[in-house]
């Protein structure tokens, strides 16, 4: 009896965060939909604008969640510009929660609204988001032989014409890094051998294609490069092994104390141009990820573990940024459920937003 209630205490930690950030999903969609027919005739900035702001009032209240409510610690290293800037964010992949990594640094530079992913193919078919991304600047790509590079410039280009703020983040490695599938890990190793690449061993081999083309595209309308490197602390095991890196259930439950986020600030200047250079320049940046991990997970100092090298700042999020969000959403759900007109208005933007977000994302990119 006594297990059963904790087990269902420990659920309820992310039950509530998740029905939350879910069951507002349709009072947005319904927003930004009304936004999008009401601007049809105007000008592609004027949309842009207003659904930069959308979105911001969105990803606060995910953030109110993953921030505040979880009480995480969240500890930057390196050189976070305070001000906004057009922007291609590089990242190591580890798990979901990554994505929202990149919200946190966007918000501390009042950038969250301009925040886009480069994410893979499979993920546009989500019920609602995975239309919502595309259309708010996204870019969904196919791996390997099936990358097409003219639909992922004209996305850009389309952006770019439309003065569109670029917050985008890409994750070069292609896949998430997973201690628990060791044949992925071992593969990324062996083709980094075969090329005369430096073996990593806490990231993967990162793939060029994206960036080559991102970086190729906007390189006169970017201001820099971001080079983020990342670490959840309390993912090594009792051995002193490495282990996954927390889901976004497990993090809402609180089992990450504290996230390491360490930013290099890149200049375009010093990016090669040509895709074969930029491809061993991106490794070499990898490189630079893993001596930071390998010091983070390994150091044989144990003072030395759990923290990446140089000053850190630890940084809390006001919850005048996040709780008005929530507050505001889930005030215009609640008063949409209170109605029988406002609850049917509210399952038919759940069945019917699906499937014409699956059918506009099975015709175009």
């Amino acid at each position: 009896m006594l297990l059963s209630l904790v087990l269902h205490t420990y659920s309820m930690r992310y039950v509530l965060p998740a029905a939350v950030m879910m069951g507002t999903a349709p009072t947005y969609v319904l927003a930004w939909g009304a936004w999008r027919l009401l601007s049809a005739v105007l000008p592609a900035r004027f949309y842009r604008e207003v659904d930069d702001r959308l979105y911001t009032i969105y990803q606060s209240m995910v953030l109110f969640f993953f921030e505040n409510y979880t009480g995480v610690q969240v500890i930057i290293y390196g050189d976070l510009p305070k001000n906004k800037e057009n922007v291609i964010y590089l990242s190591n992949h580890q798990c979901t929660v990554d994505w929202i990594i990149a919200d946190m640094l966007a918000i501390r530079q009042n950038a969250l609204g301009h925040v886009r992913y480069v994410l893979k193919d499979g993920l546009k078919w989500l019920p609602l988001y995975g239309w919502y991304f595309s259309q708010h600047g996204g870019v969904y790509v196919k791996r390997s032989a099936n990358f097409n590079e003219k639909e992922m410039r004209e996305k850009l280009r389309a952006q770019m014409k439309a003065e569109t703020p670029m917050y985008l983040v890409i994750f070069p490695e292609g896949t998430r890094y997973n201690p628990e599938i060791p044949k992925v890990i071992a593969d990324s190793q062996s083709f980094a051998e075969k090329e005369g690449l430096a073996i990593l061993k806490h990231v993967l081999t990162p793939r060029v294609k994206a960036t080559h083309v991102a970086i190729d595209t906007m390189k006169d309308y970017l201001d820099a490069v971001y080079d983020v490197t990342v670490a959840y602390e309390g993912t090594v095991d009792h051995k002193g092994q490495r282990k996954l890196a927390p889901s976004m259930t497990e993090f809402l439950c609180k089992e990450c104390p504290r996230v390491h986020i360490f930013i290099d600030r890149i200049e375009l200047k010093d990016i090669p141009e040509e895709q074969m250079y930029m491809r061993r320049w991106l490794h070499e940046r990898f490189e630079i990820k893993d001596k930071l991990l390998i010091e983070f997970y390994d150091a044989k100092d144990s003072k030395r573990r759990n923290k990446f090298p140089g000053k850190s700042v630890h940084s809390k999020l006001s919850l005048k940024k996040t709780l008005p969000s929530l507050l505001f959403l889930g005030g215009l759900t609640a008063s949409m459920l209170l109605t029988e007109s406002g609850r049917k208005l509210y399952v038919k933007t759940w069945i019917y937003g699906t499937l014409i977000g699956c059918l506009w994302v099975s015709i175009k990119p």
